[in-house]
């Protein structure tokens, strides 16, 4: 399959355990589709075996003439995925990110600013770093992975509302925790993204039916 976000490409492919893969004609269809369009795949180009496949994996891929690293994690779409489909590089790295942007919080509480703009840097700047794309991976979180993300919001309150008490803190600021605000996001994105196309796609197929 190919899955196309502007002018990031990705080719995937479900192979048997006793299969034979075909992402090496994939690759190439792709770099011949490219030159027509007069478009240069990028060097940057990896790749990543997913599941049983990995313990007898098939020849390295080439794409114009030179080997493409075979990875055990990368970075798709700003989501860090790994081969074992868990999510410990990619908690590492948002909460690592989110941290370092804690320090200006802890710049702007020094300087004097309201707590109403402490709170706004938060939400605005901060907490988008730990949410982001949270349906594709919430589900899959450990309860110490949880809690590791849950304690950058937790640092960021402590700054805002000194020595309040963590819940009662998130009361008074009207936000909810970031598990909390996780499930409600994927509450959300279902609602918009899957059931709104289930219907509209029925509804299609019944007009048709219909007509016919």
């Amino acid at each position: 399959m190919t899955h196309k976000y502007v002018d990031d490409t990705t080719l995937s492919e479900i192979t048997a355990k006793s299969g034979t893969s075909n992402m090496q004609v994939y690759c190439d269809e792709l770099v011949q589709q490219s030159e027509q369009a007069q478009m240069n795949i990028n060097s940057k180009t990896k790749e990543m075996l997913i599941g049983s496949i990995s313990k007898d994996p098939p020849p390295h891929l080439m794409l114009c003439g030179a080997t493409v690293d075979r990875v055990m994690t990368f970075k798709l779409l700003g989501i860090r995925v790994s081969s074992d489909l868990k999510w410990a590089d990619h908690v590492n790295a948002i909460v690592s990110k989110a941290a370092a942007r804690l320090h200006f919080l802890k710049l702007l509480k020094r300087a004097g600013a309201p707590v109403t703009d402490l709170l706004h840097f938060y939400t605005a700047i901060v907490r988008p770093v730990l949410e982001y794309a949270c349906p594709v991976w919430h589900s899959g979180l450990t309860a110490g992975q949880s809690n590791a993300i849950e304690n950058i919001q937790k640092r960021a309150i402590r700054m805002i509302y000194s020595d309040s008490d963590y819940e009662i803190a998130l009361i008074v600021a009207g936000i909810d925790s970031l598990k909390d605000r996780r499930e409600i996001l994927i509450v959300r994105f279902f609602k918009r993204q899957v059931l709104l196309y289930s219907t509209t796609y029925l509804s299609d197929v019944t007009m048709r039916l219909s007509a016919a």
